[in-house]
């Protein structure tokens, strides 16, 4: 009998219809409705501590579909810390050039001239135009207490530039001309190194994160005379934050015509997850 058969018997009134023929309904529409049975993986950027074991645990439908996974399933909760070490490949640079005038006008001409010394040494030291930003620019009056009054001494200027130097071999040198552009103007207020695109060490972080967990869940259930069942969660827990400088140098300026010594060191990224396993008890042995 065709499916079209098997719809029209179910019409009330029809002459030579079995009331029974509902049951045959073919198979595949009574079993439509089956669920899919999957792993939920959520995201959390929250951070937490500690290895916590629980008897049960919130479960989402599609967690509880997981056999084991159901909310009052025993479970076993577990957090790994990964961690991962790279080294450096950008140095970033920033210096103020501050200057002073009887007029604005005046004050803001010094430092144009000073400002425009410095961003020429960064472009012949191979700082690209991108690479380079005003993060500054100031312009205010300077005033000096006389007889108990304040009288206007003159004005001043302050233009802060910063730098992303990515070829390392050559920042030394191209500080020590920076500073020589801006001469007595010119105040290094930091030489920060990072690397550019973490994202290959964060998720080298987040695997040993993830093996610490893995570790930790199949000794703790061994220790409980307990089997780990499916994954129920895995979540990255790890707080948003920076990577770790690590060990890095300070760059400071040089009265001598060398290229200021610079020390790269390493920088360190960090990460947390959590697992949430089921758990079955060992049968005894026969």
């Amino acid at each position: 009998m065709s499916d079209t058969a098997d719809d029209t018997s179910e019409v009330p009134g029809r002459s030579g219809v079995d009331p029974d023929t509902k049951a045959q309904v073919p198979a595949r529409i009574r079993t439509a409705g089956r669920r899919h049975h999957f792993v939920a993986v959520g995201i959390a950027a929250v951070g937490l501590a500690g290895v916590v074991a629980t008897g049960c645990a919130t479960g989402s439908t599609s967690t509880a579909s997981v056999p084991g996974c159901s909310p009052n399933s025993a479970k076993l909760t577990v957090q790994g810390t990964g961690v991962a070490t790279g080294t450096p490949d950008t140095l970033t640079v920033d210096i103020t050039i501050s200057t002073t005038g009887a007029t604005a006008q005046a004050a803001l001409a010094s430092n144009n001239t000073a400002a425009a010394a410095v961003i020429a040494a960064f472009a012949a030291g191979g700082v690209t135009k991108q690479n380079i930003q005003t993060t500054g620019l100031s312009v205010q009056p300077n005033y000096t207490l006389k007889n108990g009054t304040e009288v206007l001494t003159g004005y001043g200027v302050n233009n802060s530039v910063t730098a992303m130097i990515t070829n390392l071999a050559s920042a030394g040198s191209v500080i020590d001309a920076v500073s020589g552009a801006a001469g007595n103007a010119g105040q290094i207020n930091s030489a920060t190194f990072s690397i550019k695109d973490t994202r290959n060490l964060e998720d080298h972080a987040r695997t040993d994160a993830v093996h610490q967990a893995v570790s930790h869940a199949q000794t703790m259930a061994a220790s409980a005379s307990e089997r780990l069942g499916p994954v129920c969660s895995l979540t990255d827990t790890t707080p948003i934050s920076q990577p770790s400088p690590g060990f890095n140098s300070a760059a400071g300026t040089s009265a001598q015509s060398s290229a200021v010594p610079l020390e790269v060191g390493s920088q360190q990224a960090s990460a947390q997850v959590t697992i949430v396993y089921s758990l079955k008890a060992d049968s005894p042995s026969s």
